[in-house]
């Protein structure tokens, strides 16, 4: 299946709760006060939250007058045209290698499955890759990797339950220089801000990582699940108090209608949404491409 298909079919339940009330309103063809203000109840209540989408509704709203629009049609096409936009103006990231990515959110949204469906995806792009258990704090969590990396084929460096996570990371570094791999990801535990230990324990595997491998590029991405919505923005600022975040994975795209979220968190916090997750096999993972985000939008 395309790239496209999977898209559009993680976004059918996003689609259609913006897409077919989008239509209803375009349908009246007055673009008028009101027609404004019930976009933005639109755009608000796909979780693209009240102040970006009074700011996107404001920039077609100048759009339409600039360009005299008038048909509804495209005035649809007018708000395509200024999410892509949007999301154009954000930093790109082309992953290089040697690299390390450290994988940092919460319990549950998905962690670990995206760990093994990366791995899946470098392997498929000829990267060697190898899995540090970094997560050492959970109970199974090693084990639960243990079960992707044999999944996937994909060596995996871990400890015993409970031991120190930056000496697994440690050990994981040491072992993918010896091995001259492409790819190390790093599994960390799932925490929330009021686990200070965990968050400091954060911080000092982001300092082995800087100080062990030099010659690495290093990236440290967030997992967010889309149907918590909102809650997904306040899972970053919480983050980022501890380790600079350089982009996004977004997670069970497919099962929700809260998909505008990534335009909330594009637009707040202007962090790339690298991958998202595009179903529940190994390969329902790819990289994120704001145009066709945008046209299965709506």
């Amino acid at each position: 299946m395309g790239l496209f298909k999977k898209i559009g079919q993680a976004l059918k339940k996003t689609r259609e709760a913006i897409g077919r009330k989008i239509d209803a309103i375009l349908s009246h063809g007055q673009l008028n006060d009101e027609f404004y203000d019930d976009l933005c109840d639109i755009l608000i209540s796909c979780d693209i939250g009240v102040k970006t989408s009074m700011q996107i509704v404001e920039e077609v709203r100048t759009k339409a007058h600039k360009e005299k629009i008038r048909t509804a049609e495209d005035v649809k096409k007018a708000l395509k045209q200024v999410l892509v936009d949007m999301f154009e103006e954000l930093p790109k990231i082309e992953i290089e290698y040697p690299c390390i990515i450290t994988i940092i959110g919460v319990n549950g949204v998905g962690k670990t499955t995206t760990i093994g469906k990366l791995s899946k995806y470098f392997k498929n792009n000829k990267k060697e890759v190898t899995l540090v258990a970094g997560d050492t704090f959970r109970a199974a969590a090693s084990a639960q990797l243990n079960e992707w990396a044999d999944r996937t084929k994909t060596r995996i460096i871990k400890h015993e339950e409970g031991a120190d996570a930056a000496a697994v990371v440690f050990d994981g570094i040491s072992s993918a220089k010896a091995k001259k791999t492409d790819v190390l990801i790093v599994d960390t535990a799932g925490r929330l801000h009021t686990k200070t230990n965990l968050m400091e324990e954060l911080k000092k595997i982001d300092k082995v990582i800087n100080r062990e491998y030099e010659n690495a590029h290093k990236y440290n991405f967030i997992v967010l699940d889309s149907t918590t919505g909102q809650n997904a923005l306040s899972q970053i600022n919480a983050f980022s108090e501890y380790v600079d975040i350089d982009g996004i994975v977004l997670t069970k795209l497919d099962g929700t209608a809260k998909g505008g979220v990534i335009v909330a968190i594009e637009k707040e916090y202007k962090l790339p949404v690298v991958f998202v997750g595009t179903g529940e096999g190994v390969d329902d993972i790819d990289t994120f491409n704001a145009k066709e985000f945008v046209d299965e939008l709506f």
